[in-house]
C-alpha cells in the first residue's frame, strides 16, 4: 500500500521504502532519511539571489553570503524531479526534517483502500476548507495554536 508524503515523495508501506511519487523509483528505506537517497545538488545561494549592490565595491550586497549559507536542492536520481530544498549552513548535513512511524501508519492505513492520487483517500483538509484554520483577517475561523483541534475543526 502507498502512503502519500510529500507532492513528490511516498512510502510503500509494505516494502517500507521511499519512492518517487513521479516515476515511482525506489529510493531506499522509509525509516531513514529519504534525502540520502536523493541526488543533491549543493547551490551557490547567490545564483538564486543575486547581489543588488556591486560586492566589488560593497561588503553586504543583500544577497546570502556563500561562506555562512548554502543551498541544497535535492532530486530523484531516476527522473530529476526536485523533491525539496534546504537553506542551511556550509558543511551541514541535510536535515532530517520528517520522520512519519511507519508501524502506526500501517496500523492505521490496515482495510483502507490504497490511494493512488493526492484527490483520493481519507481527506484531511475538512477543517481547512471550512475556515476553521484560517489566518487571514476575513476568515470566518480563529486559530489559536496553544490549543489542539478536535476531529471537527473545532478549537478545544
Amino acid at each position: 500500500m502507498k502512503y502519500l508524503a510529500t507532492e513528490y515523495l511516498q512510502i510503500d508501506l509494505d516494502k517500507e521504502t521511499w519512492e518517487c511519487r513521479v516515476c515511482d523509483h525506489e529510493l531506499g528505506s522509509a525509516r531513514e532519511n529519504y534525502k540520502k537517497f536523493t541526488r543533491i545538488y549543493n547551490r551557490n545561494p547567490q545564483e538564486i539571489h543575486r547581489p543588488k549592490l556591486d560586492p566589488e565595491k560593497y561588503e553586504f550586497t543583500f544577497s546570502p553570503d556563500p561562506k555562512a549559507c548554502v543551498i541544497y536542492e535535492f532530486y530523484c536520481p531516476s527522473c530529476g524531479t526536485m523533491m525539496d530544498v534546504e537553506y542551511t549552513v556550509p558543511g551541514h548535513m541535510p536535515l532530517h526534517d520528517f520522520e512519519l512511524d511507519i508501524d502506526s501508519l500501517k496500523a492505521k492505513m490496515l482495510g483502507q483502500a490504497p490511494v493512488a492520487d493526492a484527490g483520493e483517500g481519507l481527506d484531511t483538509t475538512i477543517a481547512l476548507r471550512e475556515g476553521a484554520h484560517d489566518h487571514s483577517s476575513e476568515g470566518q475561523g480563529t486559530c489559536d495554536h496553544s490549543r489542539p483541534v478536535d476531529g471537527e475543526g473545532e478549537n478545544k
